[in-house]
Protein backbone atom coordinates (compact mmCIF):
# COMPACT_ATOMS: atom_id res chain seq x y z
CA UNK A 1 0.00 0.00 0.00
CA UNK A 2 2.90 2.06 0.96
CA UNK A 3 4.71 1.81 -2.57
CA UNK A 4 1.53 2.40 -4.60
CA UNK A 5 0.87 5.91 -2.65
CA UNK A 6 4.81 6.53 -3.23
CA UNK A 7 4.12 5.22 -6.82
CA UNK A 8 1.43 8.16 -6.88
CA UNK A 9 3.13 11.04 -5.25
CA UNK A 10 6.16 10.50 -7.35
CA UNK A 11 4.05 10.27 -10.67
CA UNK A 12 2.05 14.04 -9.62
CA UNK A 13 5.93 14.96 -8.90
CA UNK A 14 7.39 14.08 -12.49
CA UNK A 15 3.91 16.14 -13.96
CA UNK A 16 5.25 18.91 -11.80
CA UNK A 17 8.63 18.74 -13.15
CA UNK A 18 7.25 18.54 -16.51
CA UNK A 19 4.98 21.68 -16.17
CA UNK A 20 7.57 23.64 -14.39
CA UNK A 21 9.94 22.81 -17.62
CA UNK A 22 7.73 23.95 -20.13
CA UNK A 23 7.59 27.16 -17.59
CA UNK A 24 11.30 27.66 -18.03
CA UNK A 25 12.01 27.03 -21.16
CA UNK A 26 9.21 29.60 -22.06
CA UNK A 27 11.00 31.79 -19.63
CA UNK A 28 13.67 31.66 -21.30
CA UNK A 29 12.32 32.01 -25.09
CA UNK A 30 13.91 28.74 -25.98
CA UNK A 31 10.50 27.91 -27.27
CA UNK A 32 7.59 30.33 -27.94
CA UNK A 33 4.23 29.17 -27.16
CA UNK A 34 1.01 31.53 -27.04
CA UNK A 35 -0.61 31.49 -23.95
CA UNK A 36 -3.83 31.19 -25.59
CA UNK A 37 -5.12 28.06 -28.10
CA UNK A 38 -5.16 24.51 -27.54
CA UNK A 39 -1.43 24.09 -28.68
CA UNK A 40 -0.13 25.71 -25.26
CA UNK A 41 -2.56 23.81 -23.11
CA UNK A 42 -1.66 20.44 -25.58
CA UNK A 43 2.24 21.34 -24.73
CA UNK A 44 1.99 21.87 -21.13
CA UNK A 45 -0.82 19.04 -20.94
CA UNK A 46 1.18 16.35 -22.89
CA UNK A 47 4.85 17.32 -21.44
CA UNK A 48 3.36 17.34 -18.00
CA UNK A 49 1.85 13.77 -18.49
CA UNK A 50 5.32 12.38 -20.08
CA UNK A 51 7.48 13.42 -17.80
CA UNK A 52 4.46 11.74 -14.86
CA UNK A 53 4.48 8.47 -17.06
CA UNK A 54 8.58 8.35 -17.01
CA UNK A 55 8.26 9.36 -13.27
CA UNK A 56 5.86 6.42 -12.32
CA UNK A 57 7.83 3.95 -14.35
CA UNK A 58 11.16 4.62 -12.32
CA UNK A 59 9.40 5.11 -8.88
CA UNK A 60 10.40 1.15 -7.93
CA UNK A 61 14.26 2.13 -8.84
CA UNK A 62 13.37 5.23 -6.95
CA UNK A 63 11.85 4.22 -3.84
CA UNK A 64 14.13 0.93 -3.58
CA UNK A 65 17.02 3.95 -3.82
CA UNK A 66 15.73 5.98 -0.88
CA UNK A 67 15.74 3.10 1.18
CA UNK A 68 18.93 2.03 0.62
CA UNK A 69 20.14 5.58 1.06
CA UNK A 70 18.03 5.68 4.15
CA UNK A 71 19.32 2.52 5.31
CA UNK A 72 22.99 3.89 4.68
CA UNK A 73 22.09 6.95 6.54
CA UNK A 74 20.87 5.44 9.67
CA UNK A 75 23.92 2.75 9.85
CA UNK A 76 26.23 6.35 9.42
CA UNK A 77 24.41 8.22 12.35
CA UNK A 78 24.77 5.43 14.71
CA UNK A 79 28.31 5.40 14.39
CA UNK A 80 28.75 9.40 14.79
CA UNK A 81 28.08 10.42 18.69
CA UNK A 82 25.08 12.25 19.76
CA UNK A 83 27.50 14.70 20.80
CA UNK A 84 28.84 15.66 17.02
CA UNK A 85 25.21 15.32 15.91
CA UNK A 86 23.75 17.83 17.86
CA UNK A 87 26.75 20.40 17.06
CA UNK A 88 26.25 19.45 13.84
CA UNK A 89 22.62 20.94 13.43
CA UNK A 90 23.75 24.03 14.93
CA UNK A 91 26.20 24.17 12.82
CA UNK A 92 24.24 23.81 10.34
CA UNK A 93 20.89 25.83 11.24
CA UNK A 94 23.54 29.13 12.12
CA UNK A 95 25.54 28.57 8.27
CA UNK A 96 22.17 28.39 6.75
CA UNK A 97 21.08 31.54 8.59
CA UNK A 98 24.25 33.16 7.64
CA UNK A 99 23.88 32.32 4.02
CA UNK A 100 20.67 33.96 3.95
CA UNK A 101 22.11 37.06 5.25
CA UNK A 102 23.90 37.15 2.75
CA UNK A 103 22.31 36.63 -0.01
CA UNK A 104 19.45 39.05 0.30
CA UNK A 105 21.43 42.26 -1.13
CA UNK A 106 22.30 39.98 -4.43
CA UNK A 107 18.14 39.82 -5.05
CA UNK A 108 18.31 44.14 -5.17
CA UNK A 109 20.76 44.09 -8.07
CA UNK A 110 17.59 43.48 -10.55
CA UNK A 111 20.54 41.17 -12.88
CA UNK A 112 17.89 38.07 -13.89
CA UNK A 113 18.87 34.68 -11.86
CA UNK A 114 21.84 36.06 -9.94
CA UNK A 115 19.67 36.48 -6.57
CA UNK A 116 19.04 32.61 -7.18
CA UNK A 117 22.67 30.98 -8.16
CA UNK A 118 24.38 32.92 -5.37
CA UNK A 119 21.82 32.25 -2.75
CA UNK A 120 22.31 28.33 -4.01
CA UNK A 121 26.22 28.55 -3.95
CA UNK A 122 25.70 30.30 -0.88
CA UNK A 123 23.63 28.24 1.49
CA UNK A 124 25.85 24.78 -0.32
CA UNK A 125 29.41 26.84 1.42
CA UNK A 126 27.97 27.95 4.51
CA UNK A 127 25.63 25.11 4.99
CA UNK A 128 29.06 22.88 4.65
CA UNK A 129 31.23 24.93 7.00
CA UNK A 130 28.57 25.10 9.68
CA UNK A 131 28.60 21.29 9.74
CA UNK A 132 32.50 20.44 9.58
CA UNK A 133 33.63 23.49 11.46
CA UNK A 134 31.85 22.28 14.67
CA UNK A 135 32.44 19.10 14.10
CA UNK A 136 36.75 19.52 13.82
CA UNK A 137 36.53 21.66 16.73
CA UNK A 138 34.54 19.17 19.11
CA UNK A 139 37.66 18.97 21.45
CA UNK A 140 37.63 22.87 22.27
CA UNK A 141 33.67 23.04 22.24
CA UNK A 142 34.01 20.21 24.97
CA UNK A 143 37.03 22.48 27.00
CA UNK A 144 35.26 25.77 26.72
CA UNK A 145 32.08 23.99 27.90
CA UNK A 146 34.08 22.24 30.61
CA UNK A 147 35.55 25.38 31.67
CA UNK A 148 32.09 27.46 31.82
CA UNK A 149 30.66 24.38 34.13
CA UNK A 150 34.26 24.50 36.29
CA UNK A 151 33.87 28.22 36.64
CA UNK A 152 30.08 27.87 37.66
CA UNK A 153 31.11 25.46 40.18
CA UNK A 154 34.02 27.46 41.48
CA UNK A 155 31.62 30.53 41.87
CA UNK A 156 29.21 28.26 43.62
CA UNK A 157 32.10 27.19 45.95
CA UNK A 158 33.02 30.97 46.77
CA UNK A 159 29.61 31.83 47.40
CA UNK A 160 29.01 28.78 49.46
CA UNK A 161 32.72 28.76 51.30
CA UNK A 162 30.27 28.76 54.65
CA UNK A 163 27.98 26.63 53.82
CA UNK A 164 25.73 24.98 55.86
CA UNK A 165 26.75 22.10 58.25
CA UNK A 166 23.75 19.52 58.93
CA UNK A 167 24.84 17.44 62.41
CA UNK A 168 23.68 13.64 62.28
CA UNK A 169 22.70 11.92 65.18
CA UNK A 170 25.53 9.71 65.76
CA UNK A 171 28.26 12.50 65.12
CA UNK A 172 26.51 14.24 67.81
CA UNK A 173 26.11 11.51 70.59
CA UNK A 174 30.17 10.23 68.78
CA UNK A 175 31.21 13.80 70.54
CA UNK A 176 34.28 14.02 68.55
CA UNK A 177 32.60 17.05 66.63
CA UNK A 178 33.15 19.29 69.53
CA UNK A 179 36.84 19.48 69.62
CA UNK A 180 37.33 19.50 65.78
CA UNK A 181 34.62 22.66 66.43
CA UNK A 182 36.64 23.89 68.64
CA UNK A 183 40.15 23.86 66.59
CA UNK A 184 38.48 26.11 64.03
CA UNK A 185 38.83 23.85 60.73
CA UNK A 186 34.90 23.51 60.66
CA UNK A 187 33.22 27.24 59.83
CA UNK A 188 29.91 27.08 60.85
CA UNK A 189 26.19 27.51 60.97
CA UNK A 190 25.94 24.44 62.25
CA UNK A 191 22.37 22.93 61.55
CA UNK A 192 20.89 20.89 64.37
CA UNK A 193 17.36 19.51 63.38
CA UNK A 194 14.29 19.59 65.60
CA UNK A 195 14.15 15.93 64.57
CA UNK A 196 17.44 14.97 65.54
CA UNK A 197 16.66 16.50 69.12
CA UNK A 198 13.69 14.47 69.46
CA UNK A 199 15.88 11.26 68.66
CA UNK A 200 17.92 12.27 71.28
CA UNK A 201 15.54 12.68 73.60
CA UNK A 202 13.86 9.43 73.18
CA UNK A 203 17.75 7.46 73.24
CA UNK A 204 18.20 9.71 76.74
CA UNK A 205 14.72 8.88 78.04
CA UNK A 206 15.14 4.85 76.68
CA UNK A 207 14.93 1.75 79.31
CA UNK A 208 18.34 0.48 78.28
CA UNK A 209 20.96 2.25 80.60
CA UNK A 210 23.76 1.99 77.22
CA UNK A 211 21.19 3.93 74.81
CA UNK A 212 20.83 6.29 77.87
CA UNK A 213 24.20 7.18 78.54
CA UNK A 214 24.49 7.83 74.82
CA UNK A 215 21.75 10.19 74.63
CA UNK A 216 22.65 11.78 77.55
CA UNK A 217 26.02 12.41 76.38
CA UNK A 218 24.87 13.70 72.80
CA UNK A 219 23.02 16.47 74.60
CA UNK A 220 25.93 17.55 76.96
CA UNK A 221 27.66 17.77 73.60
CA UNK A 222 25.40 19.89 71.82
CA UNK A 223 24.98 21.92 74.91
CA UNK A 224 29.14 22.21 74.87
CA UNK A 225 28.79 23.74 71.04
CA UNK A 226 26.44 26.30 71.96
CA UNK A 227 28.06 27.42 75.23
CA UNK A 228 31.35 27.40 74.78
CA UNK A 229 31.90 27.51 71.23
CA UNK A 230 32.33 30.08 69.46
CA UNK A 231 30.30 28.57 66.49
CA UNK A 232 26.95 29.77 64.92
CA UNK A 233 24.36 27.36 65.84
CA UNK A 234 20.82 27.01 63.79
CA UNK A 235 17.81 24.63 65.38
CA UNK A 236 15.70 23.65 61.93
CA UNK A 237 12.10 23.66 62.60
CA UNK A 238 11.37 21.50 59.25
CA UNK A 239 9.74 18.36 60.35
CA UNK A 240 9.06 16.53 56.91
CA UNK A 241 6.15 14.61 58.24
CA UNK A 242 5.47 12.27 55.25
CA UNK A 243 8.68 10.49 55.50
CA UNK A 244 9.69 8.27 58.72
CA UNK A 245 13.42 7.61 58.43
CA UNK A 246 15.81 10.11 60.09
CA UNK A 247 18.27 9.59 57.65
CA UNK A 248 15.72 10.80 54.64
CA UNK A 249 14.67 13.45 56.41
CA UNK A 250 18.77 14.51 56.77
CA UNK A 251 19.14 14.53 53.56
CA UNK A 252 16.07 16.08 52.42
CA UNK A 253 16.90 18.91 54.47
CA UNK A 254 20.59 19.15 53.55
CA UNK A 255 19.76 19.14 49.86
CA UNK A 256 17.18 22.24 50.55
CA UNK A 257 20.12 24.03 52.92
CA UNK A 258 22.05 23.33 49.64
CA UNK A 259 24.84 22.43 52.90
CA UNK A 260 26.82 19.43 53.84
CA UNK A 261 25.89 16.55 56.30
CA UNK A 262 28.11 15.78 58.72
CA UNK A 263 28.25 12.20 60.25
CA UNK A 264 30.14 9.17 61.09
CA UNK A 265 27.58 6.60 59.31
CA UNK A 266 28.69 4.49 56.95
CA UNK A 267 25.52 3.42 55.29
CA UNK A 268 23.96 7.42 55.57
CA UNK A 269 27.76 8.86 53.72
CA UNK A 270 27.00 6.28 51.02
CA UNK A 271 23.19 6.80 50.40
CA UNK A 272 24.50 10.86 50.57
CA UNK A 273 26.79 10.48 47.50
CA UNK A 274 24.26 8.45 45.54
CA UNK A 275 21.88 11.54 45.66
CA UNK A 276 25.20 13.73 45.23
CA UNK A 277 25.18 15.64 48.65
CA UNK A 278 28.64 16.68 50.21
CA UNK A 279 29.30 14.44 53.39
CA UNK A 280 32.08 15.46 56.22
CA UNK A 281 33.12 11.80 57.54
CA UNK A 282 34.66 12.54 61.09
CA UNK A 283 36.05 8.78 60.70
CA UNK A 284 37.68 9.45 57.36
CA UNK A 285 39.17 12.37 58.96
CA UNK A 286 40.29 10.72 62.19
CA UNK A 287 41.79 8.13 59.54
CA UNK A 288 43.52 10.94 57.40
CA UNK A 289 44.67 12.67 60.81
CA UNK A 290 46.67 9.73 61.80
CA UNK A 291 50.32 9.65 61.99
CA UNK A 292 51.84 8.24 58.98
CA UNK A 293 54.33 5.10 59.82
CA UNK A 294 56.55 3.77 57.16
CA UNK A 295 58.19 0.42 57.07
CA UNK A 296 62.39 0.67 59.29
CA UNK A 297 61.21 3.34 61.64
CA UNK A 298 61.71 2.64 65.25
CA UNK A 299 58.89 2.96 68.02
CA UNK A 300 58.47 2.58 71.40
CA UNK A 301 55.58 0.89 72.65
CA UNK A 302 54.05 -1.07 75.50
CA UNK A 303 52.90 -4.55 74.43
CA UNK A 304 49.73 -5.10 76.61
CA UNK A 305 48.45 -8.99 75.63
CA UNK A 306 49.30 -11.85 73.11
CA UNK A 307 48.17 -11.91 69.42
CA UNK A 308 46.08 -14.47 67.91
CA UNK A 309 49.31 -15.80 66.62
CA UNK A 310 51.85 -18.36 68.35
CA UNK A 311 54.75 -15.52 70.03
CA UNK A 312 52.61 -12.38 68.72
CA UNK A 313 52.10 -9.49 71.23
CA UNK A 314 49.67 -6.66 70.72
CA UNK A 315 50.32 -2.95 71.19
CA UNK A 316 48.25 -0.01 70.84
CA UNK A 317 49.14 3.87 69.65
CA UNK A 318 47.15 6.58 71.27
CA UNK A 319 44.88 6.44 68.28
CA UNK A 320 44.01 3.06 68.69
CA UNK A 321 45.87 1.43 65.76
CA UNK A 322 46.80 -1.85 66.77
CA UNK A 323 50.54 -3.05 66.55
CA UNK A 324 51.19 -6.53 66.44
CA UNK A 325 54.55 -7.33 67.28
CA UNK A 326 56.20 -10.42 66.19
CA UNK A 327 57.67 -12.32 69.17
CA UNK A 328 56.50 -10.03 71.43
CA UNK A 329 54.59 -12.50 73.69
CA UNK A 330 57.06 -12.80 76.11
CA UNK A 331 57.37 -9.06 76.62
CA UNK A 332 53.61 -8.83 77.76
CA UNK A 333 53.55 -5.74 80.37
CA UNK A 334 57.11 -4.24 79.31
CA UNK A 335 58.15 -0.96 77.09
CA UNK A 336 59.86 -1.85 74.24
CA UNK A 337 61.63 -0.87 71.23
CA UNK A 338 59.98 -2.10 68.07
CA UNK A 339 61.02 -2.09 64.25
CA UNK A 340 58.53 -1.48 61.75
CA UNK A 341 58.69 -4.18 58.55
CA UNK A 342 55.51 -3.42 57.35
CA UNK A 343 51.91 -1.68 57.39
CA UNK A 344 48.35 -3.18 56.32
CA UNK A 345 45.43 -0.87 55.19
CA UNK A 346 41.50 -2.79 56.00
CA UNK A 347 38.56 -1.49 56.45
CA UNK A 348 38.53 -1.45 59.96
CA UNK A 349 41.60 0.69 59.96
CA UNK A 350 45.25 0.72 59.83
CA UNK A 351 47.29 -2.64 61.24
CA UNK A 352 51.26 -1.96 62.06
CA UNK A 353 53.39 -5.52 61.70
CA UNK A 354 56.91 -4.63 64.04
CA UNK A 355 59.37 -7.06 65.32
CA UNK A 356 61.21 -6.32 69.00
CA UNK A 357 64.79 -4.53 68.01
CA UNK A 358 66.40 -6.08 70.25
CA UNK A 359 65.52 -9.42 67.61
CA UNK A 360 66.77 -7.75 65.05
CA UNK A 361 69.92 -6.27 66.13
CA UNK A 362 70.58 -10.31 67.12
CA UNK A 363 69.71 -11.32 63.47
CA UNK A 364 72.10 -8.60 61.96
Amino acid sequence: MFDKIMRGVIALLGMLIGYGLVIGLKALEIITITNKGWLSLVVHLGVSLIFGIIFFLLAPRLIRGGRKLISFIEVELQNVPAYEIALGSVGLIVGLIIAYLLSQPFYNLNIPYLGVVISIILYLIFGYLGIKIPTRKKDDFSNAIGSMKKGSKEKQKLNCKSCPKVLDTSVIIDGRIADICKTGFIEGPLVIPEFVLEELQHIADSSDSLKRNRGRRGLDILNKIQKELDIEVIIHDKKFESEKEVDTKLLKLTQMLKGKIITNDYNLNKVAEVQDIAVLNINELANAVKPVVLPGEEMVVQVIKDGKEVGQGLAYLDDGTMIVVEGGKKHIGETIDVLVTSVLQTSAGRMIFAKPKILVDRAV
